[in-house]
């Protein structure tokens, strides 16, 4: 019988990362380094998490689909290979991330990349801070490349003031980048393949400026999505529970949950979902064991658990996603 499943972050470097993980979520980040990325559940080669609870501790996601995919997965349908379908991450970006776009599904194989269709719940913001996300209306290909040629090609990005609690979905082919001053906590398909369209002139962890994909960017990007909005949908109330409708996509869906103190809800049985504490603490009651996740950690949630419960342990909000 498996349980709520709890896994160990795999800590990730980067040019534009901070300290927020440790300041806001107390994660023994490494000393030096400024740390980007939490990668929080994966099953990518080389970067697969190692879990952490219950009598499977110590052995990793591989392992669980390799031996307990049917169990684990449901309906749900796996990525490549075999591997868990989701990637699970927090971000924190305390300076822009390249301009850049992920292949659509009928472009990727063609470009040696895989697909990448993902969203951004903002767990908190900087006062000014924003996002590049589509392009400002009216903006052509042909501009579009006259601006990568003469390094201005940040004026054809849609730029989205954001605060905490705010929400970007992101399809393949929509251009993008994270501004600075932003934790996030991005959910996605299985996949790491990212083309740079512009790196704001700057220079890798190496001191070399980092590779740019021209070619594939502009084979990948949707030059008819203009000026994409936040996610507008409204809280509503289920028993105990607020929830809203943050995605509702063939990939995955997401939901935000508010719960006050002692409120409890339950999950859909039968269907592989994640649970991601964004403020609060949690108790997960599953199978028979149950964990409590504070801000800034993940559950994973096989689909073979026919009752799972979720109990507030103070004033809560999380996200519940479900793999399709």
């Amino acid at each position: 019988m498996l349980y709520p499943i709890t896994f160990k972050p795999i800590f990730k470097e980067r040019i534009w990362g901070g300290r927020e993980l440790e300041r806001l979520y107390h994660k023994s980040i490494p000393a030096t380094a400024p740390i980007g990325e939490a990668w929080e559940i994966s099953d990518r080669p080389g970067d697969e998490n190692v879990i952490l609870n219950g009598p499977l501790a110590g052995k990793s996601l591989r392992w669980l689909m390799e031996h307990h995919a049917g169990e684990i997965l449901g309906d749900a349908r796996p990525a490549a290979a075999g591997r868990f379908p989701l990637l699970c991450k927090i971000l924190d970006a305390r300076d822009k991330l390249s301009l850049q776009v992920h292949p659509p599904a009928v472009r990727a194989a063609e470009l040696k990349g895989e697909p990448k269709t993902e969203m951004w719940f903002i767990a908190d913001a900087a006062p000014g801070a924003e996002l590049f996300v589509g392009l400002k209306r009216g903006v052509t290909r042909a501009e579009f490349e006259r601006k990568i040629a003469d390094g201005s090609v940040a004026d054809c990005f849609h730029r989205v003031p954001v605060k905490a609690g705010d929400t970007m979905f992101l399809p393949s082919g929509r251009v993008h980048a994270i501004g600075a001053g932003l934790v996030i906590f991005e959910i996605q398909q299985n996949s790491d393949t990212t083309y740079r369209v512009f790196d704001w002139n700057r220079t890798g962890l190496d001191g070399k400026p980092r590779d740019l994909h021209i070619a594939q960017s502009l084979a990948s990007i949707d030059f008819d999505d203009f000026e994409p909005g936040l996610v507008a949908t409204p809280f509503v109330a289920d028993g105990q529970v607020l929830k809203r409708i943050l995605v509702n996509d063939l990939l995955f869906d997401v939901e935000a949950w508010q719960l006050n103190p002692g409120a409890s809800g339950s999950l859909r049985s039968g269907k592989l979902q994640i649970v991601a504490a964004t403020s609060g603490v949690i108790e997960i009651r599953g199978g028979s064991m149950s964990v409590n996740l504070s801000a800034g950690q993940f559950c994973l949630i096989p689909a073979s658990l026919e009752h799972t419960e979720i109990g507030a342990k103070s004033a809560v909000t999380l996200l519940r996603v479900e793999a399709h």
